[in-house]
Parts: C-alpha cells; structure tokens; sequence
C-alpha cells in the first residue's frame, strides 16, 4: 500500500503502481478535487486519515476531502477516531455521506500508545503526550495516542455507530479493502483465527494470532 500525493507524481505514475499489485492512497496532499478525482479514475482506491493532512471541502472548490466522499466509484477512508484529529460532527457527516461500509478506522498511532512516558523524541523532535494526544512542543498534532480498541469505543460514544459498524470498520471493512475478506473479518470456517477477545466495555482481554494465543486471558 502506498499514500501518495496526486500532484506530485508524473502521469500515469499511479496506474503504473496499480499494474504492479499496489494499493494506491492519496494523503498528505495539496491536490485539487479534479486532481482527486483524476487520481481515483486512475486506480487509486483509498484516503489517509481523511481530514488530516489535505485540501479540504469548501464551496467552491470540494479539495481531496469531497473526491473522498463521492461514492460513484469504490473508494475508502481511513478516520483516526481519537476526538482529537477530526471532529465527531465532521466525522458523522463523512460517515453519512460515505457510509460506514467504506470507512476504516485507524489509529496513526506513535510509540506512546502501551507507555507511560510523558514525552518522547518522534522524527527528530520532542513530542508531548497529555489528555490521549501527542503534540509537538508549539501544540501540532504529532501522530495520535490512540489504541484500535479505544477508537471502536469513541465510533461507539462518539460517533454514534453501533457496535456491529464500529467493529467492522475496525475489522471486515479494513480487510475488505485490503482483498484480504476471505481471509480475515469474520469469525468463520477456513478464515485465519486471528482474534481479539473483548469484554462487555469493548476492553481488550486476549489474542490470538493465526489460532495461538499471544497474549491475555478471556477470565480477566
């Protein structure tokens, strides 16, 4: 998988990458909604953290955000569900406009998430760690503190999915995304048994990978 910026590769950079199997995103990206547009038309398939990191949708001019959105061709969009990076009102518009079948959450997440550390060095400068973010010292988002299980409670409390949506975005739609459906997102015969185990709280209790338990116990 490979997040690029339209507006800066060559023409036909992009279905270059998706003739030789890769997953094309657009992120971090200036590009305009015709560009968007043009970089969907030509195989792209998927938004990075949608909201962050590119052009926004405004009247006049829809940016990265509004090609995004459109559903006329099969694209998803990852959201770092952490009430931090994006907020719930724009998050539950997006889900409205998208549906939550192509929405993937994600987490961005750095090296603070299972530490107890107050502030740690992250491409070459000090980062914050306070109130479940991470900031750079003058107060920029650096990466999120966010865990996948927290951000299936915040779809939960925050964005107002129920529990079966919040879940897949975190699990079934990703794979949807990824091909890998016959493989993983389902709790079924001849699906690989990698497995969290969650309480009533949505707190995770146990793993397993490709059927052996790594970690926890479903008694906790």
């Amino acid at each position: 998988m490979v997040t690029l910026a339209p507006e800066q590769v060559p023409e036909g950079f992009i279905e270059w990458l998706v003739s030789e199997g890769a997953i094309v995103c657009i992120g971090h990206s200036a590009a305009s909604y015709d560009q968007a547009r043009q970089a969907v038309m030509s195989g792209a398939r998927g938004f990075t953290h949608l909201f962050n990191a590119m052009t926004p949708l405004v009247s006049r001019e829809p940016g990265v955000v509004g090609a995004a959105l459109q559903t006329d061709l099969p694209t998803w969009c990852g959201l770092i569900a952490d009430g931090h990076h994006v907020h719930p009102a724009s998050m539950r518009v997006a889900i409205a406009a998208k549906g939550s079948e192509h929405m993937l959450l994600v987490t961005d997440a750095i090296q603070s998430v299972g530490s107890d550390e107050k502030e740690m060095p992250f491409l070459g400068k000090r980062v914050l760690r306070s109130e479940g973010k991470v900031t750079t010292e003058d107060g920029t988002l650096a990466g999120s503190d966010l865990d996948m299980a927290t951000a299936v409670r915040n779809a939960i409390s925050l964005i107002g999915r129920t529990p079966a949506e919040a879940l897949q975005m975190a699990s079934l739609r990703p794979a949807e995304f990824l091909g890998l459906e016959h493989q993983f997102g389902r709790i079924k015969p001849g699906y690989r048994a990698s497995l969290v185990a969650l309480n009533e709280d949505f707190v995770v209790k146990a793993t397993w990978i490709d059927g052996q338990k790594v970690w926890g116990s479903v008694m906790a």
